[in-house]
């Protein structure tokens, strides 16, 4: 592979089209405020290199992103690109990850408005991100040991897993689909409405009115903290170790906890069952 080193590219399309090339201790920044320097390329890697400038990397193909900084004038910065794998790398510029496929990160720090929009298949693992609209529409992602602090997070997503995560954000996970959570802390209002086949499992909640309008929701051996209004009109089987302020209107299933302050059944359509079970002293 062709080695780029200690080099300095402000044009525009500075490396256009670049195949096999390693970028390794450059800058993508200066006066001539260039976009788009390395679009369209195959097998490039980019080492210990600071980015400055927008839209770098799209439709690429094989990437592989280390200790690398993309500023907050880097915008865009991966677009219609697969075969990515980014480490220990700052991604702090809007709409960083969008249109792209098979995507691995790991130890990255995440600032970015609108990040990782209609992306098909993403590892992420040991990741700290601050986001709106974070994953917007995308699909088989698998997240492990990741903190998010957000609004309107993982919307439209399908074929997920979560485990070991620490999820605050607003209106998460509304329209998700075919989504697992595992062994993670997940905090903010209005959680997880009109999903379907959506499990928590060893989970804590925390936050008004979760699970609402739900089909196949699943809660294992959950705790449920700051809660009320829950599951209004959610098909619903639930397993809840802590009292819940409220309950309110489930339209089926069962839900299993050891003191709630409420019930509120006042729909026809409300027929779930609301079983007390006193916590084991």
């Amino acid at each position: 592979m062709q080695i780029i080193t200690d080099q300095t590219f402000d044009e525009e399309r500075a490396l256009y089209g670049a195949e096999g090339i390693v970028v390794k201790n450059c800058r993508f920044d200066g006066p001539a405020d260039g976009e788009s320097a390395l679009k369209e390329g195959r097998d490039i890697k980019a080492e210990d290199s600071f980015f400055n400038l927008r839209y770098p990397f799209w439709h690429d193909t094989g990437l592989e992103i280390t200790d690398c900084e993309m500023t907050a004038l880097c915008r865009a910065a991966l677009w219609y690109s697969r075969h990515i794998t980014i480490r220990s790398t700052r991604l702090h510029g809007i709409k960083a990850l969008r249109e792209c496929a098979d995507v691995k990160m790991e130890n990255c720090h995440i600032i970015s408005p609108e990040f990782g929009w209609s992306v098909q298949g993403i590892e992420m693992r040991d990741c700290y991100a601050e986001s709106e609209y974070f994953m917007m529409r995308s699909d088989h992602l698998r997240f492990r040991n990741v903190t998010l602090k957000g609004k309107y997070s993982f919307q439209y997503i399908s074929d997920c897993v979560f485990e070991n995560c620490d999820l605050d954000t607003k209106d998460a996970f509304w329209h998700a689909k075919n989504v697992v959570i595992r062994n993670s802390v997940v905090k903010g209002e209005y959680l997880g409405w009109y999903t379907e086949n959506v499990t928590f499992e060893n989970c804590r909640i925390i936050g008004t009115q979760p699970l609402c309008y739900c089909k196949g929701l699943r809660l294992i051996n959950c705790e449920m903290l700051d809660t009320d209004l829950c599951f209004e009109r959610s098909e619903v089987e639930a397993d809840i170790t802590t009292p819940v302020i409220s309950v309110k209107n489930p339209l089926s299933g069962h839900i299993s906890l050891p003191e709630v302050g409420e019930i509120i059944m006042d729909i026809p359509k409300a027929e779930g069952e609301i079983i007390i079970k006193p916590r084991e002293r």
